[in-house]
């Protein structure tokens, strides 16, 4: 399945020249080494692949015996794995290096002697024990990894060219049309459904079978678990607690995390461990509150008020319908027709939220709360920053709708408020493109194309 992120790596190829490694950092399950091995393949003349996860002790043994002398090093390295290297023609490909520490911090060494090319993939890359009595290599470049994009999906689906019409509308700013839209919709539903995991997308195109893809997902999900009690020490029983009530917390209206939800009585500074871990496993998308929307968001950020996102939709989708298979079948069927009656404000504005992310966005929200002044009474889904800065009118208000009527009061008083920072205001909607009151309304669809 074609994946935006081999550019990426290929541009880091290009640029650097062997001058630093690349560590591809992402959540379980995403498909890092798919796509490094598929890389691999095709980029270089030969390459040598070291899963920590599972490989020989002997390989091992040479970061512990050989870095000082690196012919021998790479004279073994090339005998155990039967590859011959080239000098700048080969890859060698760290996966998984969070299970070995050591390897990643020989990278200074080995991007140092300049005789090949290294990539890393990781997950929890930053946690304590994975950087324990180590230096993290500043001959290191790190990008972040999604789960497959709606772009990506399409692809994945045999759909590119559709997509690429949607891509034109877009640009043009005109609608799609109704029967158009309507097929896009239902495309985005069922990728909300099958979610963005490569393992339930692949599942789906083969088989088309929602049962199987169901079940995909919540192995994924007790995986995550399962690393959570593994990796996160003393925290473990926290952060589980929190991540197994993300579905509840956006259900609710107000859906930024609550400390009092998970204990009463707690604050949030008792939740610093658990919110790095939850952060650095890649499985929850963060979106924090800003006291301003200037361009310099982050700035005003409030670390104390933040909403807590699934990075895949559909494994969220999997965790709030916990039921059993010939009855998920049925949901499935429902919510992919919209027949379901359910709290489907907090499934769309947890894809957006990944749409968003994919496309390289930080999240950020606004919300404000007067008792007095209901013109100060307001809160904003999501605001971006354009791609190129100017002096004023920076930042981009989003909204999501996810019904057909809709009030964008909030939108309103902050546009008002914020003149002179507000540049083009978005809605996000299940209806088709359109321009009124200098509000562009964009269908869901296209979430991801806002750069």
């Amino acid at each position: 399945m074609k994946r935006k992120i081999y550019n990426k790596i290929l541009d880091w190829k290009n640029t650097w020249n062997g001058r630093t490694a690349l560590l591809v950092d992402g959540a379980r399950r995403i498909g890092k080494s798919w796509i490094v091995e598929e890389f691999a393949r095709n980029e270089y003349k030969s390459f040598i692949i070291i899963d920590f996860n599972n490989t020989r002790e002997s390989i091992k043994e040479l970061f512990d015996n050989y870095l000082a002398d690196l012919d021998t090093f790479f004279m073994h390295l090339s005998l155990i794995t039967g590859v011959v290297l080239y000098p700048r023609e080969s890859l060698i490909v760290f996966d998984e290096i969070q299970m070995y520490p050591k390897a990643r911090s020989a990278i200074k060494y080995l991007v140092k002697d300049g005789r090949f090319d290294y990539l890393e993939t990781g997950s929890l890359v930053s946690i304590n024990h994975n950087v324990k009595d180590i230096v993290i290599p500043s001959e290191e470049i790190r990008i972040n990894m999604y789960p497959m994009d709606f772009e990506e999906f399409m692809w994945a689906t045999g759909q590119e060219m559709l997509y690429d019409y949607v891509k034109s509308k877009y640009n043009d700013l005109t609608p799609m049309g109704q029967a158009l839209h309507r097929r896009m919709m239902e495309q985005l539903r069922t990728y909300m459904l099958v979610g963005g995991m490569p393992q339930a997308v692949l599942s789906y195109v083969d088989h088309k079978n929602m049962r199987e893809v169901d079940a995909i997902k919540r192995s994924i999900i007790a995986l995550y678990r399962n690393d959570i009690s593994k990796y996160a020490g003393k925290s473990a029983p926290v952060v589980t607690r929190v991540f197994n009530s993300i579905p509840g917390l956006l259900q609710q209206h107000e859906k930024k995390f609550r400390p009092s939800m998970i204990r009463k009585g707690s604050k949030m500074r008792d939740y610093s461990d658990t919110m790095f871990w939850l952060d650095e496993s890649r499985v929850v998308n963060f979106c924090y509150s800003t006291t301003e929307p200037s361009v310099g968001l982050a700035l005003n950020k409030i670390d104390s008020k933040v909403k807590l996102y699934m990075a895949d939709t559909g494994l969220l989708i999997s965790m709030a319908f916990d039921s059993g298979e010939l009855e998920q079948d049925m949901v499935y069927e429902k919510i992919l027709h919209g027949k379901l009656e359910f709290n489907k404000g907090m499934i769309i504005e947890n894809l957006v939220a990944q749409m968003l992310c994919a496309a390289g966005h930080p999240l950020y929200f606004y919300s404000s709360y007067s008792r007095e002044n209901a013109d100060e009474r307001m809160e904003i889904d999501f605001l971006i920053r354009k791609s190129v800065v100017t002096s004023r009118h920076n930042i981009y208000p989003i909204e999501v709708k996810s019904s057909q009527r809709y009030s964008l009061f909030s939108l309103q008083k902050f546009s008002k408020k914020f003149s002179s920072y507000v540049g083009k205001s978005y809605v996000l909607h299940t209806k088709d493109l359109e321009i009124k009151d200098n509000i562009i309304y964009l269908p869901l669809y296209m979430t991801g194309l806002l750069n």
